[in-house]
């Protein structure tokens, strides 16, 4: 089941998608946004499937499904916390720091609360008020959860994710290093983020969703350039279950958490960094990451941060090359 928000309100109006993303129906009458569908699951969700499959059928009116008419299918929550699960970003990107990787990064996730009172629809523009900030993408897969119980086990964690989908988490790269520096974590250097156009069952994806991971290539492009194709079921040191669970050691997560893979990212063949996509390599989900490896390759980074007018475009696609959520495909704008 693919669901969507067209973006009517500030909490949007529930549609329910075709698989292959060309038609919608109007879910409202069963619940009148996703929130609402996910504050009471078990009840909504037959209904819901049930719509789909007519829709699927031909058996109820449908209207064409426009992503560009889509917000994100939360257009806000009540939680969102983007881990980072991918140890080699974390370990890349420290380096461009000067930091050293703690070795705890490798048996403990690594996350942050990120802000959740507003997200863009798929194809809003970036905001951008100063080029100097260092905009970036950074292509992940995330999770959405019923109710999870505080210090939910891993199994438990992973049983209570109902929808996967995309996010572009955008980072202020140049404003990073002084807010940590302050050792309180991220704010103003984490704007507000872009999720794909549709959300999904786990069971949509098929053998591609299993053991907490999504085994799928994250497409990346820059101005219309391939720059990313890494497997986000490879490298994945912490899967969704661990993650759910990490986030919810302390305290209980309510329907509709939103939890992040961090940024996806592949080690190369030797184990080192990985190459970029015209090389033959999978490439990279965000410029932070290519920067690194051209500094410990050439000894500087020569790839810029985002500047207005760049477009960022993030999809992933099943075996057929059928999108699978739609694209965010978003322009830097001012």
């Amino acid at each position: 089941m693919k669901l969507a928000s067209l973006d009517t309100g500030r909490d949007g109006r529930l549609v329910v998608v075709t698989k292959d993303l060309s038609r919608q129906a109007d879910a409202s009458a069963i619940a009148p946004t996703l929130q609402a569908a996910l504050d009471d699951w078990d009840r909504h969700a037959p209904a819901l499937r049930a719509l789909a499959e007519r829709l699927e059928r031909g058996e109820v009116p449908g209207a064409p499904f426009d992503p560009a008419r889509c917000a994100a299918p939360l257009p806000r929550a009540y939680q969102w916390a983007d881990g980072s699960a991918y140890v080699n970003h974390v370990e890349l990107v420290r380096k461009a720091r000067g930091a050293e990787l703690p070795p705890s990064f490798w048996t403990d996730p690594l996350m942050y609360q990120g802000g959740s009172d507003g997200f863009l629809g798929p194809r809003q523009p970036i905001p951008l008020a100063d080029e100097a900030w260092g905009c970036d993408m950074e292509g992940e897969v995330v999770v959405v959860t019923r109710d999870v119980p505080l210090g939910a086990t891993r199994e438990q964690a992973l049983g209570a994710v109902v929808l996967v989908g995309l996010v572009n988490d955008v980072s202020l790269r140049n404003l990073i290093p002084n807010e940590l520096a302050k050792g309180f974590g991220f704010f103003q250097s984490k704007p507000a983020s872009a999720f794909s156009p549709v959300f999904v069952t786990p069971d949509e994806l098929g053998t591609a969703w299993r053991e907490g991971k999504l085994h799928r290539r994250l497409e990346v492009f820059l101005d219309g350039e391939p720059f990313g194709r890494a497997d986000a079921g490879v490298d994945m040191t912490f899967d969704f279950g661990t993650l759910v669970a990490h986030a919810a050691k302390t305290r209980s997560l309510c329907a509709g958490s939103i939890i992040g893979s961090g940024t996806v990212s592949n080690r190369g063949p030797d184990g080192g960094p990985g190459k970029p996509v015209s090389a033959g390599g999978a490439g990279y989900s965000c410029i932070a990451e290519v920067r690194v490896v051209e500094t410990l390759r050439d000894g500087a980074p020569k790839t810029p941060f985002l500047k207005r007018g760049n477009r960022v475009r993030i999809e992933m696609r099943d075996d057929s090359g059928a999108s699978i959520f739609g694209a965010i495909d978003q322009a830097v704008g001012g």
